[in-house]
């Protein structure tokens, strides 16, 4: 058997299959596709073995035939009715080259004595990687909007000016010229139109490097960032849906607190308006549900108001009835092993710090009797905080706040407007800290204007 599989997205090992067919007795396999959706790419024969395999470009409406050697390859492979192939072919041939030359330079700079024996080899370096930049660049100049010449564009990395770089009054440097530079130029040679990139190893890499190390992680800058690159892939299948799912992806995973927030920004904006077309009904209700159940706790917005039983007093609790200038709103299990580490954890912070700084906290054991709540209560000497729990299960706290495991906190100013979300003991001080500094900024600004 011989499989027909390629890329998606990402690189080696995840590969999929695309039609397999069996080797006759004259040594011929066939593959015959009539999907419409097919776009092409980077295609690889993969042998029965699966350890023996060797690329190809592939274009819709493509009718090549490839004579390989099996006991030869990666070597020895002709292409019929396929120019682009043959290129390809002398490319995977320079680049053979240029790997030993890379292996043969980081050989010498081991063996390397001298200073000048190191500088001279990273000259050689710059200068190797410098052809193989422009073998591409020529590449794509000769042959313009082939799928060869888009992958090797997408391929280009930005080169940063060299020498000063100085802002506006031409007098102070620009610290951040570089970062700058590299951010803004980073696309300037990708093809968001063309499906078949994405049949390459290259776009799921870039877009880590783009979002996780130029791309600041805050929600509105990441809001901006999806919109940008979700305009430079829409009119296409393919590269819009790969881009949609895997911002999506990111953000719903990210352990930054807020980033949430770009989640629900992505179902409302894109998934409830008709976009992830790839979904099922049912699929793209799930979406929409988690996201209903995100945004009313947003960072930035009002709390959602909780009524539960007081443990101490047996009457009603008020979560908007608590007058510090912050509360802790905790929902944890007294069984939960998480939150027996972390609720004396964050006693100990609140009795060496926060107390001071007006702080309070609200409990709402979300399950367990009345008394091993109480019991856990006295055991970790937590009596001074307002415990409550919901022994008829009469109120909304769950889905409004998005319970699904404990311990869930949540930090609310005095207004009760929630300014930090999923936290734990050990970031909650300086948390607290930043919100003050903030604060102080904000007044000190009002007082000079």
């Amino acid at each position: 058997m011989v499989y027909l599989v390629h890329y998606y997205g990402k690189t080696l090992p995840t590969i999929y299959k695309k039609d397999s067919a069996r080797i006759d007795k004259n040594g011929n396999a066939v593959f015959n596709s009539n999907d419409p959706a097919f776009v092409g790419g980077i295609y690889m024969m993969l042998l029965s073995g699966r350890n023996t395999y060797f690329e190809f470009l592939l274009n819709k409406g493509d009718d090549l035939t490839i004579t390989a050697d099996v006991k030869k390859l990666p070597e020895g492979i002709t292409f019929k009715n396929s120019p682009e192939n043959d290129r390809f072919q002398q490319y995977v041939t320079f680049l053979k080259g240029y790997g030993t030359a890379q292996q043969e330079l980081q050989k010498a700079f081991k063996e390397a004595k001298t200073r000048k024996d190191s500088t001279d080899l990273r000259s050689k370096a710059a200068s190797s990687s410098k052809d193989l930049s422009n073998y591409r660049r020529d590449y794509a100049k000769k042959y313009p909007n082939t799928l060869l010449a888009n992958i090797f564009n997408a391929l280009q990395v930005p080169q940063v000016p060299e020498g000063a770089h100085f802002l506006a009054d031409g007098t102070t440097r620009d610290s951040n010229f570089a970062y700058s530079y590299y951010k803004s130029h980073f696309w300037d040679d990708f093809n968001f139109q063309d499906d078949r990139l994405i049949h390459t190893p290259i776009y799921d890499a870039k877009l880590d490097e783009y979002v996780n190390k130029l791309v600041y992680p805050w929600p509105d800058s990441l809001k901006k960032e999806s919109d940008y690159l979700l305009g430079k892939a829409k009119g296409t299948r393919e590269m819009f849906k790969y881009t949609l799912w895997w911002l999506t992806r990111y953000v719903e995973n990210s352990k930054v607190m807020g980033i949430d927030e770009v989640f629900v920004y992505l179902v409302e904006n894109y998934y409830m308006k008709g976009d992830a077309f790839w979904l099922s009904n049912d699929d793209l209700q799930k979406y929409i549900d988690r996201a209903m159940k995100i945004a009313p706790n947003v960072i930035g917005n009002l709390a959602p108001e909780v009524k539960t039983i007081n443990l101490a007093t047996q009457k009603e609790e008020s979560l908007f009835g608590q007058n510090g200038k912050y509360t802790l709103l905790v929902f944890y299990s007294p069984t939960c092993g998480h939150c027996q580490h972390e609720l004396p954890g964050i006693d100990s912070v609140y009795k060496a710090v926060l107390k001071k700084k007006g702080l309070k906290i609200f409990t709402v054991a979300t399950e367990g009797s009345e008394q091993a709540i109480n019991e856990f209560i006295t055991k970790n000497k937590l009596e001074e905080w307002t415990n409550t729990w919901d022994p008829n299960h009469s109120g909304d706290w769950r889905g409004k706040y998005d319970v699904y495991s404990t311990p869930t906190i949540y930090l609310l100013d005095e207004k009760k407007i929630i300014k930090g979300k999923r936290i734990d003991h050990t970031t909650l001080a300086g948390l607290m800290d930043i919100l003050e500094r903030a604060a102080k900024n904000k007044a000190d600004k009002k007082t000079k204007s």
